[in-house]
């Protein structure tokens, strides 16, 4: 009988280990993590918008969009 009771947790284990790799992999498809479209940046930056309102309408952080714009340079 001690066979049988095993097979179920050992199929528990084993799904639950399934279902937390699934959980876990779900971040990687996080638009978070998505480059921002430069050129939508650059149309709203024309049309006269901050950068924090393209982020808030892009989705993004201020950080991505502040990207679009090149590096800083000390002049």
């Amino acid at each position: 009988m001690r066979t049988v009771l095993g097979k179920p947790r050992v199929a528990t284990v084993i799904g639950m280990l399934v279902l937390a790799g699934g959980v876990s992999g779900c971040s990687m498809f996080s638009t978070s993590n998505a480059p921002v479209d430069c050129d939508a940046v650059l149309n709203q930056e024309q049309a006269g918008f901050s950068d924090a309102k393209i982020a808030s309408d892009l989705g993004a952080s201020v950080d991505k969009v502040e990207a679009c714009h090149g590096p800083k340079t000390n002049r």
